[in-house]
């Protein structure tokens, strides 16, 4: 009786079907674990929380790299208030900016409230640093030498010289170019990521399209002259990327 209920028993067919209850287990799983960040959504409507299928997981402890905890999903989501009103009166209609959305965070110049620490090598030393600190840095012969070359904004003007190049110490690059603005804007000394500098041997000048001139003056400043956190690695990638779309009314009208 054994052998003839064995034979009756589709084994490949118990097989698949675990096979997809175990998939289906894990998107499952998968898609819970990655609402840890960014739930609920914020929602236009009214005492509506956005979750979606399956719901949020519980809050976990997981351990930092460097020292300390953090919690995911966080308790309290970001409360910093939104410079911008709704074009419309219905739901979801797009938000039109009340001040200066690249100083407001908005848009493609919109950045995360991340740590405002350092963001540290396996040595637990800065990873990007400027190469006046990290000295082992050196730019080939064979490249162009930044320093000293001029700064040119969207417009043509010369808006600053470049001072120092800022290294990252894990993967030998570069990610950003000091600059010492004019006294006429300021003096002061900003970064700018390499992603969005157009480097130019020829005219051995550095232009940055994204900003205007008057735009240098509110670039985020550094706490410390030689290290950058996390959060203002943000911020600043963001002011450039909102330069993009803001610095120019023009910049925001349809391509077609």
């Amino acid at each position: 009786m054994l052998s003839a209920t064995i034979g009756n028993i589709d084994l490949a067919a118990i097989l698949f079907t675990l096979f997809w209850v175990f998939f289906a287990g894990l998107v499952i799983y998968l898609r819970r674990e990655d609402k840890r960040e960014g739930y609920p959504l914020d929602s236009d409507r009214r005492g509506v929380t956005v979750e979606g299928f399956p719901g949020m997981p519980a809050p976990k402890e997981f351990l930092l790299a460097h020292g300390g905890t953090v919690s995911v999903p966080r308790k309290s989501a970001d409360l910093r208030p939104l410079a911008a009103a709704a074009a419309a009166p219905h739901p979801g209609a797009p938000l039109v900016p009340t001040g200066d959305p690249m100083i407001d965070g908005l848009g493609p110049a919109s950045y995360a409230e991340r740590a405002d620490t350092p963001d540290l090598t396996i040595d637990e030393e800065p990873r990007v640093v400027p190469m006046r600190v990290d000295t082992t840095f050196r730019v080939s012969r064979n490249d162009m030498q930044l320093h000293d070359i001029p700064v040119i904004a969207a417009d043509g003007q010369q808006v600053g010289t470049i001072t120092d190049l800022w290294v990252d110490r894990s993967e030998p690059q570069i990610y950003y170019l000091e600059a010492r603005l004019n006294e006429s804007l300021g003096g002061r000394s900003v970064l700018i990521p390499i992603g969005f500098v157009d480097i130019s041997k020829s005219r051995r000048q550095v232009r940055v399209d994204a900003l205007y001139p008057d735009q240098f003056r509110n670039v985020p400043a550094l706490k410390s002259p030689d290290q950058i956190t996390l959060l203002e690695e943000d911020r600043i990638t963001a002011y450039y990327a909102g330069g993009l779309f803001y610095a120019d009314a023009k910049r925001q009208e349809p391509l077609l």
